[in-house]
């Protein structure tokens, strides 16, 4: 059975949730401050000269958006990935999984632009103001390739699945041109890279008590085409085993397993039923804007020949 596409048209674009909502208003807010106080970048921003006295800004930098494109296409994500991903995990999750990939992603560009300060020598890295929400939503689009991999947006027919590694291609692609472009692939690589290390290690299931996704369909290499797998695995074990070697002891005690390789507090079945409950909640969530749309339109006809009388 295939899985339901995304569907497109008015209900892709209704039935945003109240705290989807509010977190666009933070947003808009933001690019409204610094363009009518432009010298609040200095103190919102991430410059990373300024982070050590200015620490907040690891925090407020990924809700403050510089331009109006950025607002418009951040905050569109927002609302229509926030509406898919918020019912499955929860609000408490989704806003906890925002905070955390928001903040990581911080610090890696933070320490990325500092070892090319010292590489490099140019205090551009260092006076650079970086801010913006792509971090966190490309993080969403971890997140739906973890839920409902193979739905498929219905425009082009693309399974969530390829949604990540389509955007980091096209991001990498686009900053060989312009340099804008090459001032957002930090935070797109590593807001990618962050969300997948959270979901895939460290989410906790309330449900279950367990932590991470050990699927065979949401490791590292999965993010790559087949004919790359076979390179790209020996590699992540080295750095699985690295990050994770205190805590595969443990894992092993309790026998569970990633691939081969022990995962603490993560259950195979588990995963599959978060899939199952993501592809349900879409559907169900699909089919109940699609009967909205359909008594509102049953009602303008209604109204139409009143109004002609």
């Amino acid at each position: 059975m295939s899985a339901p596409a995304i569907s497109g048209g008015t209900s892709l674009f209704t039935g945003f949730t109240r705290l989807c909502k509010g977190l666009a208003v933070v947003l808009v807010a933001g690019h409204i401050v610094v363009q009518t106080l432009p010298f609040t970048v200095n103190y919102l921003a991430l410059i990373p000269a300024r982070t050590i006295p200015f620490a907040w800004n690891l925090i407020t930098a990924g809700y403050i958006e510089q331009t109006i494109y950025g607002v418009v296409a951040n905050t569109l994500c927002l609302l229509v990935m926030g509406k898919l991903l918020e019912p499955v995990w929860g609000s408490k999750e989704f806003l906890k999984f925002i905070f955390i990939v928001n903040i990581l992603t911080s610090v890696c560009v933070f320490i990325t632009a500092i070892t090319l300060y010292y590489i490099t020598t140019k205090e551009t890295y260092l006076y650079m103001p970086v801010s913006g929400f792509q971090g966190v939503v490309s993080g969403f689009l971890v997140g739906m390739k973890q839920i409902i991999p193979d739905q498929e947006l219905s425009v082009l027919r693309i399974k969530a699945k390829w949604f990540p590694s389509i955007m980091l291609l096209l991001s990498i692609a686009a900053s060989f041109f312009t340099e804008e472009s090459a001032k957002y692939l930090p935070t797109l690589v590593f807001g990618t890279y962050t969300s997948w290390i959270y979901l895939r290690y460290l989410q906790r299931k309330p449900e279950t008590k367990l932590r991470g996704d050990p699927s065979d369909d949401f490791t590292f290499s999965s993010f790559f085409p087949d004919f790359l797998r076979p390179v790209i695995d020996p590699i992540a074990s080295i750095f699985h085993r690295l990050l994770c070697g205190r805590t595969q002891a443990s894992g092993e005690a309790e026998g569970y397993t990633l691939g081969g390789t022990a995962l603490p507090g993560s259950d195979p079945i588990e995963a599959s039923r978060r899939r199952e409950r993501g592809a349900r909640a879409l559907e169900e969530r699909l089919a109940a804007e699609k009967l909205a749309a359909a008594r509102s339109m049953e009602e303008l006809k209604k109204d139409a020949p009143e109004d002609n009388v």
